[in-house]
């Protein structure tokens, strides 16, 4: 019976380690997008402003890389983020975990491991986040987003689409394109990291969970960066 006891208190207590360490995991990767979306704003050359102050909603992967589950593929993971408010007129709230899947992207990086950057330009493209599985190109309209201090000049194909996406690679800043990917809520991380089951939508927008410290220093990094969400109102209702 003690030989029992002493076998059960282990299994349980390698189990709680376990959690633990998936839910650090998790934390990481919402430090590690904070961490990115820091050094991506201190580019000279990048985002503009004028975009960045009428986006809802930011799509933050650090460190996609090729391969990760078949030639030519490639999975990255990191965090989607969205202004509070029911027109998302708020400040920044608490992110969802998200993934990003496609054949296109092994194509485009080299090999090499890359961040991006995703600007949801609008409620439309949002909504189509956090309701279910999205074709980038396909279920939400997506192109490059134009680098520098203004968007001035920008084609109306990016000024239209409801997602620009962004990379860095090797010191490298740029629009790109992510056509043919999918993006989805990681359901198993979010869980890890708020402790229960909730959807993309719950977090985002239902206000069920508060900020987590985790994301903290990438929630002040926006409040101070883009506190005002500058979309015309009519776009938001």
């Amino acid at each position: 019976m003690k030989k029992f006891m002493v076998c059960f208190i282990a299994v349980l207590m390698s189990g709680v380690t376990a959690f633990a360490a998936n839910d650090e995991r998790e934390e990481d990767r919402v430090k590690d997008a904070g961490v990115v979306l820091k050094e991506i704003l201190n580019i000279p050359d990048d985002i503009p402003q004028d975009l960045l102050d009428k986006a809802e909603c930011l799509v933050i992967l650090p460190s996609v890389k090729k391969g990760a589950f078949g030639i030519g593929g490639s999975y990255g993971r990191g965090v989607m983020i969205c202004r509070s408010g029911e027109h998302y007129k708020g400040k920044w709230g608490a992110p969802a975990l998200y993934a990003l899947e496609g054949l296109s992207i092994g194509f485009q990086l080299g090999g090499q491991a890359t961040d991006f950057v995703l600007l949801v330009m609008n409620p439309k493209g949002a909504n189509s986040l956090l309701y279910s599985k999205v074709k980038l190109g396909a279920d939400a309209s997506a192109a490059a987003g134009p680098k520098g201090r203004t968007a001035e000049g920008a084609t109306d194909i990016v000024m239209n689409a409801e997602i620009l996406s962004y990379s860095r690679n090797k010191g490298l800043f740029a629009g790109v394109s992510l056509e043919g990917s999918t993006l989805r809520s990681d359901g198993s991380a979010n869980e890890k990291l708020y402790g229960k089951k909730l959807t993309a939508k719950e977090i985002i927008r239902g206000g069920r969970v508060g900020i987590p410290a985790c994301a903290h220093p990438l929630v002040s990094l926006l409040d101070s960066k883009t506190p005002t969400n500058k979309s015309d109102p009519k776009s938001l209702e």
